[in-house]
C-alpha cells in the first residue's frame, strides 16, 4: 500500500482570489507554507494573516510580556517579505490554548471579516511524520478550531452577536488546507519562491536565535522538507497541504 508521504501529489487549485491563513503562533506559517504564500501574492491573490497567540511564551530567555512585543514585529516583517500586508493577533494565551467554542467564536469571527475564498492552517495531526515526531497542543487546538469556524462562520444562528456593523453569515470557504501533514495529497510548486519562504523564516531571527544551541540553519530546514514535497509534485521544492473540502455541504 502507498503512504501518503511517498505518494505523488495532486497540484492545489489556484483559480481564488482571497486567503486567509489562522495558525497558533508567529513562525508556523514560515516554517514551510510562507514560500507557497509568496507565490500566490505574486499572482495577485490577496493573502491575510491571522495569528491566535502572539508566541509571547516561546523565548525562554525572554519575559512573555517583553517577547510578545518583539515576536509581533517580526511576524509582520516576515509577512511582508512574502506579500502580506494583513496580520492580525488575537491575543490568545500561547501555551495554553484549548479546542473549546471558545476558540471557535474567534476563529468565526474572523472568518466573517475577511470573507476569504480558502483558509490555510497547519498540521494538527498528532505528529508531524505520522508516527513518533509529536506535534504541539496549540497547533492542533487551533486546526480542530479552524475546521469547526469555516462552519460556524457560515451559520447565521452560531455567534449571531457577531452579525452587526455590515457583517454576515459567510458560506463561501471552498477548502481548509493544512500545511505540512503527514496526510498530505495534495502540493504547489514553490521552486521560484522558495528562497523568499527562507527569508521569510529567517525574519524570526530572536526566536530562531533561541532553538537548540544557536545553530539552527532555515534554508537546510526548509529544504529537508520542500525537497521531498517537491519530488512528489515533480518540481525542485514543493510545499505540502492536507486538503478538506467545505464546496460540498
Amino acid at each position: 500500500m502507498v503512504q501518503p508521504q511517498s505518494e505523488p501529489l495532486e497540484p492545489l487549485p489556484e483559480e481564488w482570489q482571497r486567503g486567509l491563513a489562522v495558525v497558533a503562533h508567529p513562525d508556523d506559517l514560515e516554517f514551510g507554507a510562507a514560500a507557497a504564500v509568496a507565490r500566490w501574492t505574486g499572482q495577485g491573490k490577496e493573502m491575510i494573516y491571522c495569528l491566535v497567540t502572539s508566541g509571547e511564551a516561546g523565548i525562554d530567555g525572554m519575559p512573555p510580556e517583553r517577547a510578545r512585543v518583539v515576536r509581533e514585529e517580526e511576524q509582520r516583517a516576515s509577512a511582508a517579505l512574502v506579500g502580506v500586508d494583513t496580520v492580525e493577533f488575537i491575543g490568545l494565551p500561547d501555551g495554553l490554548l484549548e479546542y473549546a467554542v471558545p476558540l471557535r467564536r474567534e476563529i468565526a469571527a474572523v472568518v466573517r471579516r475577511h470573507r476569504p475564498d480558502v483558509v490555510i492552517t497547519n498540521n494538527f495531526r498528532d505528529t508531524w511524520d505520522g508516527a513518533y515526531a509529536l506535534n504541539q497542543a496549540d497547533h492542533i487546538a487551533t486546526g480542530r478550531a479552524v475546521l469547526d469556524a469555516v462552519r460556524d462562520a457560515g451559520n447565521r444562528w452560531i455567534f449571531p452577536e457577531q452579525l452587526s456593523d455590515g457583517v454576515a453569515p459567510w458560506n463561501r470557504v471552498r477548502q481548509v488546507w493544512a500545511a505540512g501533514s503527514p496526510l498530505a495529497r495534495h502540493g504547489v510548486d514553490v521552486t521560484a519562491t522558495f528562497d523568499r519562504g527562507v527569508a521569510s523564516l529567517r525574519a524570526h531571527g530572536a526566536y530562531l536565535s533561541g532553538l537548540g544551541d544557536g545553530s539552527f540553519d532555515a534554508e537546510e530546514f526548509l529544504e529537508g522538507m520542500a525537497r521531498p514535497a517537491g519530488t512528489r509534485l515533480g518540481v525542485r521544492y514543493g510545499a505540502a497541504f492536507e486538503v478538506f473540502h467545505f464546496d460540498l455541504y
